[in-house]
């Protein structure tokens, strides 16, 4: 039970510090906003978690301000629940990603189920349907018993809610460092199918139109929970279970074909719907209202609860889940009623629109709170904050370049192959339903999951990546490589990219240091989209992930879509026949700053970063040419572990050998060169191939039917059974699970 504070006692005993307010922002509130009124414990606790970094990017804004987010393939960019990109035949492809960060350490099942069901809802809420989740993942080094408990748990709450409500998991990814010890990352990212007509706004205006409260009963669960996901972790913070929601999957399957049923059957009488995620009823509502420029009136005796004695700001910040906003025509109130009693839920008049421009509760008669709608929704302070760049980044500019010494590469290429983050993930995965609803071409285990589109000759690429240790040596380089890299698993599925989302994970951004990787990172990222024509077009800032002071590498996720535009074109990473000729895109150079094989030599990275992001756009335009062509049978691009590792993985699903004569060191074999590709292509389309690839790939070899991985360099060579490097990459990630 909360003790509500006087107005005077609030002031006297500064509790807004604790849910996130400064002095600063609290006077703001009083002596601006409310005309020297001081705020009561309602509204106090409204404007800490509609003004908290998770809900109002007030460290971020001028960094967001960067993104490009306009082709004309967006429909709807940022600013709504989920951005919308055009796939042709009156289609669109609706996603976002949503970070759950803090909730999943404390409670590792819950934050990420609830991570899950939080993103779902932002993708139903905008008309569509969700057809699709991926995941990123990082966690710390897994010989840490704390460690292997998060892990399991985080993927089985996903799996968990994934798998309950019936949307396939088809694609992610997982990776480790020490960085991430006390603070895991859970992205997640859903995506949808939407007609055109059917797109959503959260918008509520006309003035007596009614608001609707529809789904799970509100309870204390999650209670600055946004808050909460905006300042550091300290010792105690995993005690904190009151900020972590609880969630129902079977309960949102109901809410979402409810919801799409008014979309898609009483959309006359539909103004507005708007997920209850972060910050709950008070950030829906307020959000809704602000951008319709009206007002609000809601009454919270009607607010279903499932605990008694809940006070106003209770049922304000709860987080609990399962619930959305409807702003319905007035007259319209018992469509809406009936309609979501067929699927047993809650559908509860709670308020009206109104044209005066505030926000007003009620509760048993009396008016709790009222301040302006924008107050909550636009008029946090944004703050420019200071910026220096961290002294490692000069050091490692001007440090010599380190090279590997490999005397047994084919002992390297085993040793690579275990590492976690390169090791198969199938033990993860198989625990995900990545195939109901039936659309799945491609599941986990290709560079990108391929999702058909019903009623098309179309299909879709999805997929997530970030190699945050190029971001630790370099933010603007690593963040151009991200989205580089998520393009290149697009197209070595054949596919064209479309757009991009992102998860922002950095440090807190009030440190110089930290705000620095968030700034240089999305210029990065932002050369990137403009090179690739990938515009941003929706995404989440999950900053302040430290842990008594020790923040994670700069992580912002990228998680892509790209079309294909025919079935026939969807491509794999797997070798298809004894025979084909392997063929190597994209020149190698000797690039082992943050590589995997640098970590597992030295045990810590270092060094400068190159990379050519016109030759990487000049590759990935090749490859789809040659892919649309007929010109291809497995295209894989090289990431993690270089050109050794991508030819194993090729290999492994035929149990195939390769044949190679690499035109390099063997150290250069584990190099990690961005904007390559290995290819296979079948020997009668040699000819043709070849003059459509002269001077940007070379034939390297063969696939063989004889089960080795055979490959000679110029001071060395790999003599491998696949079927020896397959157990070792199969079997890593469960042996160090045990």
């Amino acid at each position: 039970m909360t003790v509500e504070l006087s107005p005077q006692e609030i002031l006297d005993t500064k509790i807004y510090r604790e849910w996130g307010l400064t002095d600063e922002e609290y006077n703001k509130i009083k002596d601006e906003i409310l005309d020297g009124r001081l705020p009561n414990f309602t509204e106090t606790g409204m404007f800490a978690v509609m003004w908290s970094e998770h809900c109002c990017y007030k460290n971020s804004k001028p960094v967001l301000r960067k993104f490009p987010t306009k082709e004309p393939q967006v429909l709807m960019g940022p600013g709504e629940g989920a951005g919308v990109v055009d796939i042709g035949d009156n289609l669109a492809v609706v996603f976002k990603a949503e970070s759950h960060n803090h909730p999943s350490y404390v409670e590792p099942y819950e934050g990420a189920a609830t991570g899950s069901g939080g993103i779902i809802r932002d993708i139903f809420s905008m008309g569509a349907r969700p057809i699709a989740i991926l995941d990123s993942l990082r966690f710390g080094p897994i010989d840490n018993e704390k460690t292997r408990h998060i892990v399991d748990q985080v993927t089985a709450g996903i799996a968990g809610y994934g798998n309950c409500i019936g949307i396939p998991t088809v694609g992610g990814e997982i990776a480790f460092d020490d960085s991430y010890a006390g603070n895991p990352l859970v992205n997640v990212m859903c995506v949808g199918l939407i007609e055109h007509k059917d797109i959503q706004k959260g918008q509520a205006k006309g003035i007596g139109n009614s608001i609707f409260y529809v789904g799970a009963k509100t309870g204390r669960d999650g209670i600055h929970g946004a808050s909460f996901a905006s300042k550091e972790f300290g010792s105690g913070s995993e005690t904190q279970r009151s900020a972590v929601q609880v969630g129902d999957p079977f309960m949102e399957k109901l809410l979402l074909e409810a919801c799409l049923e008014v979309i898609h059957n009483h959309s006359d009488i539909l103004v507005g719907i708007q997920d209850m995620g972060a910050a709950g009823l008070v950030s829906s509502t307020s959000e809704m209202a602000s951008k319709a420029g009206s007002g609000l009136r809601l009454n919270l005796d009607n607010v279903p609860q499932r605990e008694t004695g809940m006070i106003p700001y209770e049922m304000m910040l709860s987080e609990s889940q399962e619930r959305m906003v409807l702003c319905v025509k007035q007259g319209h109130e018992q469509e809406i009623v009936d309609l979501f009693k067929k699927y047993d839920l809650d559908a509860v008049n709670i308020g009206e629109v109104t044209d005066d421009g505030f926000y007003t509760l009620y509760h048993k008669g009396q008016m709790v709170a009222q301040v302006p709608v924008d107050s909550l929704a636009e008029d946090a302070p944004v703050y420019y904050r200071e910026s220096a760049e961290p002294a490692r980044i000069a050091e490692f500019a001007k440090s010599e370049q380190y090279i590997p010494v490999v005397q047994n590469p084919t002992e390297t290429l085993k040793q690579l192959l275990a590492q976690p983050t390169i090791a198969s993930k199938r033990s993860v995965y198989e625990t995900y339903d990545s195939r109901v609803m039936t659309n799945t071409v491609i599941a986990p285990g290709s560079d990108a999951a391929v999702m058909r589109v019903r009623g098309t000759n179309k299909a879709l690429a999805l997929t997530t990546d970030c190699n945050a240790r190029y971001l630790y040596l370099n933010p603007e380089i690593g963040g151009q490589i991200a989205v580089a890299e998520a393009a290149r698993n697009i197209v070595a599925s054949g596919g064209q990219p479309l757009a991009i989302t992102d998860c922002l994970n950095f440090g807190n951004p009030e440190k110089p240091e930290q705000f620095y990787e968030l700034s240089k990172a999305a210029d990065g990222v932002s050369e990137s989209c403009r090179v690739l024509g990938t515009p941003v077009i929706s995404g989440n800032v999950s900053l302040y992930n430290e842990t008594n002071g020790q923040a994670i590498l700069p992580t912002p996720m990228i998680g892509m879509v790209g079309l294909i535009d025919k079935l026939e074109n969807i491509t794999t990473q797997d070798f298809k026949a004894a025979g084909d000729l392997i063929y190597l895109v994209g020149q190698t150079g000797d690039d082992f700053s943050g590589s995997e094989v640098q970590k597992m030599l030295v045990g810590a990275i270092s060094g400068k970063l190159t990379f050519d992001l016109a030759a990487e756009k000049k590759n990935q335009d090749f490859v789809l040419t040659a892919i649309k062509a007929a010109l291809v049978e497995s295209a894989h691009d090289l990431a993690e572990g270089g050109l050794a590792v991508s030819l194993s993985e090729s290999a492994f699903a035929g149990g195939f050998g390769v044949d190679v004569l690499f035109d390099g060191t063997a150290a250069q074999l584990f190099s990690e060169t961005q904007g390559r590709f290995v290819l296979s292509v079948k020997p009668e389309n040699q000819a043709k191939f070849e003059v459509l690839s002269a001077g940007i790939a070379v034939k390297i070899g063969q696939v063989t039917a004889d089960n080795t991985l055979h490959i000679v360099t110029e001071d060395n060579s790999i003599e491998l059974a696949t079927s020896i490097a397959d157990e070792i990459y199969e079997g890593a990630l469960p042996c160090l699970m045990q």
